[in-house]
């Protein structure tokens, strides 16, 4: 059976979400390819932990947007008036706050975890500035409301500020606040989103 680059990053996403590090030597031979043919398909171990983590990170974010469907169907806000996005943001996060295996991987990589996540040229950060982009479109659509900035310009903002609150213990030495994330995070997209003017 031929093992594909795809099949490769599906087994370091399972490594990656159960807390395993990642060994490319005893990943290749448990996909029972050759080193060489491994590295060939994935590159090195900051591409293929990229790549992992931006498999799981869009799963999250599917996750997410599933269960709000599941919740409210395709309704751009809740009964309450909150927008879709900012529900959506805050379950992504309260996930990956959740995940042990990104605390495990965290712990004890923290300095390679974090240029992988937070790299802008990387495979996660701009993936998940793509989808933030995307679901402020379609709130801003489906709500009637006028951005203030340009979409790329506020999800670059939301997930840059997220990932400060998500790996504040590291980055900063202060305690994650998944609560003030929410708090500050939702009041960005508020005050970058306005209702259209009628006339």
């Amino acid at each position: 059976m031929t093992v594909s680059t795809d099949d490769i990053v599906r087994h370091a996403a399972r490594l990656l979400f159960a807390g395993t590090r990642l060994d490319l030597g005893r990943m290749a031979t448990e996909l029972g390819i050759s080193r060489t043919t491994f590295f060939r398909r994935v590159g090195n171990r900051d591409d293929l932990m990229g790549a992992g983590l931006s498999l799981l990170s869009v799963r999250t974010w599917q996750r997410a947007l599933d269960h709000w469907r599941a919740e409210y169907g395709e309704a751009p806000r809740t009964p309450e008036g909150r927008l879709r996005s900012l529900w959506v943001m805050e379950e992504y996060r309260r996930e990956v706050a959740g995940s042990e295996g990104m605390r495990k991987l965290i712990e004890a990589e923290s300095t390679v975890a974090l240029r992988v996540l937070t790299d802008p040229r990387g495979a996660v950060q701009p993936t998940l500035v793509d989808a933030h982009v995307d679901l402020f479109r379609a709130d801003a659509e489906a709500a009637g409301l006028t951005p203030l900035v340009g979409l790329p310009d506020l999800a670059f903002a939301v997930v840059r500020l997220g990932e400060s609150f998500l790996y504040a213990d590291v980055l900063a030495a202060r305690t994650v606040d998944l609560a003030v994330a929410t708090t500050l995070l939702d009041t960005l997209v508020q005050g970058a989103l306005e209702p259209v003017a009628v006339h």
